[in-house]
């Protein structure tokens, strides 16, 4: 899934968003509207990730979607 299909699916997986990163709140989810980059930001704020462990940690989530 590229990041155009993600970003265009959002709706439908900000649910799972939520599941697999339980720290993000509605108003972080509402505010990354599908674009990676602003989950990538977010996982960094909340989880403490380093960018790459960021891109990483999507890269997968996306993968298994």
């Amino acid at each position: 899934m590229n990041d155009d299909i993600f970003q265009g699916k959002w709706k439908q997986v900000r649910g799972e968003v939520q599941k697999q990163w339980g720290k993000l709140t509605n108003d972080d989810v509402d505010v990354i509207e599908g674009e990676r980059t602003k989950l990538e930001g977010r996982l960094q704020e909340r989880y403490g990730y380093t960018k790459d462990e960021a891109r990483r940690e999507v890269d997968d989530f996306i993968r298994n979607l």
